[in-house]
């Protein structure tokens, strides 16, 4: 039977590929040069569902999660962001834009939760345009 890996695990094969004794190819990646990959890894991803192809699906969900984890590490080494924090953001949005699972709103249909996540959405937008600084 095949080893099982852990998230945590793959944390750590992420950063030993990126480390001064791992994959060469692997530890000159940048943000830029790695965009091609993750439109690539993400198209590859829908055609797997527009195939209804449950294993190809699999396999591409962890090619678009390796480009996820590699951009994260990327940031971590430069002191910017680390995986953490990436997974600490999407669960603060998610709960600040579902109040009506994690609050008191209500949405009884799709299309209510959609408007409401949309709302938000546009409100912090123009929270996060109105605290730009101005120009000098």
């Amino acid at each position: 039977m095949e080893k099982r890996y852990t998230y945590e695990e793959l944390l750590e094969i992420v950063a030993e590929l990126r480390s001064d004794h791992g994959c060469p190819w692997d530890r000159e990646q940048t943000h830029e040069s790695l965009i091609k990959c993750l439109k690539e890894e993400c198209q590859e991803a829908v055609e797997a569902i527009e195939n209804k192809d449950d294993e190809n699906l699999c396999e591409e969900l962890g090619d678009v999660m390796l480009q996820v984890l590699m951009h994260s590490q990327i940031a971590a080494e430069e002191g910017r962001f680390a995986i953490e924090d990436v997974v600490n953001m999407l669960a603060q949005k998610l709960v600040r834009r579902h109040p009506h699972v994690f609050g008191d709103q209500k949405a009884l249909t799709a299309e209510e939760g959609l408007a409401s996540w949309n709302a938000i959405k546009a409100q912090e937008k123009a929270h996060k345009h109105n605290k730009m600084p101005e120009n000098p």
